[in-house]
């Protein structure tokens, strides 16, 4: 099996955050539509997603939704 592509391999809700993740524009466009045109990554949430517990895009997607609910 071949590693996920973060630049071109599409992403859904159900796309798990491996340990080869990396924040690319790919990943930038699938948020924005989760989560709104406010969407913007920051150290502590990069942290969180790339801290090796078990999640998927639409984990991310959701925590990014609860950190900024207003």
């Amino acid at each position: 099996m071949t590693a996920f592509d973060w630049h071109a391999d599409p992403i859904n809700r159900d796309t798990a955050v491996t340990r080869t993740y990396r924040n690319t524009q790919n990943v930038r466009r699938f948020l924005t539509a989760e989560c709104g045109d406010d969407f913007k990554f920051d150290r502590s949430f990069m942290a969180w997603i790339k801290d090796g517990t078990g999640k998927t895009m639409g984990d991310v997607a959701d925590e990014w939704k609860r950190r900024h609910a207003k």
